[in-house]
């Protein structure tokens, strides 16, 4: 099994609209060939973090669980849909996506001060200057340094 952080501004696709959904939604969108190949490293099973960027207080809000294989992002293909790419009507397969679904919603988000503040954490990606991707591999010790933050040890 393979970790994951998956970053999203609230104000376009919050946890809380995961978890209306209240099935596997496409986390689609993704414009950026680093983070799209992370996409299509991952697997059914693999588990992510939800993180809210671009807002007060950034913060790991909540766990996903990938449900399907990576497959083309379809919104890429759409013109009506804001990350629609005209490089897919050569290459539908360009950009990837994979279904998530929401696991765990944290009671107590752990707080993007709160990562910087731990010394386990100093060489996650998330933390490194200038890092701007949607998509991030986290490593095992991450995972359980950010759970046990999160009171999920």
């Amino acid at each position: 099994m393979a970790y994951w952080l998956f970053k999203s501004e609230p104000s376009s696709f919050s946890i809380d609209d995961l978890a209306r959904a209240q099935r596997p939604e496409p986390w689609s969108g993704v414009r950026n060939f680093q983070a799209r190949n992370f996409l299509r490293g991952m697997a059914i099973g693999d588990r992510g973090f939800f993180y809210h960027s671009s807002c007060p207080e950034p913060a790991v809000v909540g766990e996903v669980e990938i449900v399907s294989a990576p497959y083309p992002d379809f919104t890429a293909q759409d013109p009506a849909d804001h990350h629609y790419d005209p490089r897919t009507l050569k290459d539908p397969t360009l950009w990837s996506l994979v279904d998530v679904v929401l696991r765990e919603r944290y009671a107590v988000p752990v707080t993007l001060a709160r990562l910087k503040a731990c010394p386990a954490l100093s060489g996650m990606r998330l933390l490194a200057r200038g890092n701007r991707l949607s998509v991030l591999p986290v490593s095992e010790h991450e995972w359980r340094t950010i759970r046990g933050l999160a009171g999920r040890a």
